[in-house]
């Protein structure tokens, strides 16, 4: 049946209308994935140099085992943000008399074609027949392919399932990004604990213990049976609806937006597509990423406080800058249902000011720990918060009735630059520079304080007056409307 499956597959892809546009599109990404695979490569060949320049102290077969899980921990996150999940393919087969375990075989064996799987055999297997292959002889060199051939498996389903399950519920793909972060920063920048050590604890043992290797396949042999049952209960879509409305209330619901009614809904229903949809996912979880951003400025003297405002204005606005940029860009599919819908606009303007102000207030409390380098840091970061929530998202929704371009949520965020226009850019502009309008000539007159002040100031008053704004947003929408919605139509 998996012979059947794909050339149906083939079958469908030449006879779609799009065919020479896909085309072209995977023939760019085949050159570009074949230079990365290159990269790899030479990497591969040269890996007991690099080591030996990294770690001389150690020896290199050592260094090597350290490594290992570093490398399976950073491939995790990537492919919880890149790898591709084989699931719509088979859904015409549900209405048809075909086993479920043929279709279960078949997203699990379409579920290995990918070029993750192939980057840890590149990488790794010339070192380990250059040097452990060498040191140790060809069983031990044996057992670190067959342990990397385990780990590559165990990676691959558990991503898959991380993201499936993420479909549900949008809180475990956070969770877990968060803790993979966590985990890194645990050990690179706090030092609490040694992923190498932790990783030479098992990888060490091969050398003397060969059959140690079975473990890393047993796991890759777990995970797959996990996905296997995980699939072949939830194949119809009509069954992971109903259960999954009968047994518990969904945690995509949100109370403390109930409080305000229809744009609370609105706002949670935002919320609900940024979670389940990778291209909109990808602007908050950079924005998690970008609460490190910090660290690159407050432990350098050399960065003033003139810096201190662009970085607070990056880390607790990010989620705006970098969702905001593509508003209205992700209703595109159903924009023309919102036009003729009974959705009041200044309603719906509502929510996006609700949801940029509380992700830019989660974000703003994300940034709280850095008080270590100072009270006034601090200080600064609420005062380029209140900026954000105040002129920045006016700034963004006003641009927003500008960009024409249609995004397609059913696609991914890698390489994915569909709905990118010169209005990104020009919209930058007035983001990054109005704060400076206003402080720098303070600042070089050496009044910086009042300068802040006058920050504060200017987004409190964007605040309270924000029923004014959305009272323009809407009247210009009015006018641009239909040229939005023609747009959008444009695929």
């Amino acid at each position: 049946m998996i012979s059947t499956f794909l050339s149906h597959e083939l079958k469908a892809f030449w006879r779609s209308k799009n065919t020479g546009k896909s085309i072209v599109i995977r023939v760019v990404m085949g050159i570009f994935i074949f230079y990365l695979l290159l990269n790899v490569l030479v990497l591969g060949f040269f890996l007991d140099k690099i080591l030996d320049k990294t770690f001389p102290r150690e020896d290199l077969v050592v260094a090597f085992c350290g490594i290992i899980l570093i490398y399976y921990l950073s491939d995790l996150l990537m492919r919880l943000q890149l790898q591709d999940l084989p699931t719509l393919r088979v859904q015409p087969y549900l209405q048809l008399p075909v086993k479920r375990n043929s279709l279960v075989k078949y997203l699990a064996f379409t579920a290995l074609l990918s070029v993750f799987n192939l980057w840890p055999f590149i990488l790794f297997v010339p070192f380990v027949l250059k040097i452990v292959a060498t040191d140790s002889g060809g069983l031990t060199a044996l057992a670190f392919i067959v342990s990397i051939a385990g780990l590559t498996v165990f990676n691959n389903y558990l991503a898959l399932y991380i993201k499936r399950k993420s479909n549900l519920n949008g809180w475990i793909f956070l969770i877990v990004s968060g803790v993979i972060i966590l985990v890194g920063v645990s050990d690179f920048y706090w030092h609490l604990i040694s992923i190498r050590k932790i990783s030479y604890l098992f990888f060490g043992h091969l050398i003397n213990q060969p059959l140690f290797a079975l473990v890393p396949v047993l796991l890759g042999v777990l995970m797959y049976y996990l996905n296997f049952l995980y699939l072949k209960q939830n194949l119809y879509l009509e069954e992971l609806g109903s259960r999954k409305a009968s047994s518990y209330k969904s945690s995509t619901e949100y109370p403390l937006l109930n409080r305000f009614g229809s744009v609370g809904d609105l706002a949670g229903n935002e919320i609900k597509l940024i979670l389940r949809n990778k291209r909109s996912r990808s602007a908050l979880i950079m924005g998690l990423f970008f609460m490190f951003y910090g660290l690159i400025f407050y432990t350098n003297h050399l960065y003033g406080e003139g810096w201190r405002i662009f970085v607070g204005m990056f880390m607790t606005g990010i989620f705006i800058i970098n969702y905001g940029q593509f508003m209205f860009s992700w209703q595109a599919s159903h924009f023309d249902g919102l036009l003729v819908s009974k959705v009041s606009f200044s309603d719906f303007l509502k929510a996006k000011y609700l949801l940029f102000t509380v992700v830019s207030t989660g974000f703003f409390l994300l940034t709280t720990p850095y008080v270590y380098f100072g009270w006034q840091i601090l200080l600064i970061h609420f005062i380029m918060y209140v900026w954000n929530i105040g002129v920045n998202t006016t700034l963004v929704l006003f641009f927003a009735n500008r960009n024409y371009k249609r995004i397609d949520l059913s696609k991914g965020a890698a390489f994915n630059w569909e709905g990118v226009s010169g209005n990104q850019w020009i919209l930058s502009i007035p983001l990054l520079l109005a704060p400076y309008v206003i402080y720098a000539p303070f600042a070089l007159l050496g009044h910086a304080g009042i300068g802040l002040a006058l920050l504060a100031i200017t987004g409190i008053v964007f605040i309270f007056t924000r029923g004014f704004w959305i009272k323009q947003l809407e009247a210009d929408f009015y006018t641009k409307r239909y040229k939005i919605a023609e747009g959008f139509r444009n695929k």
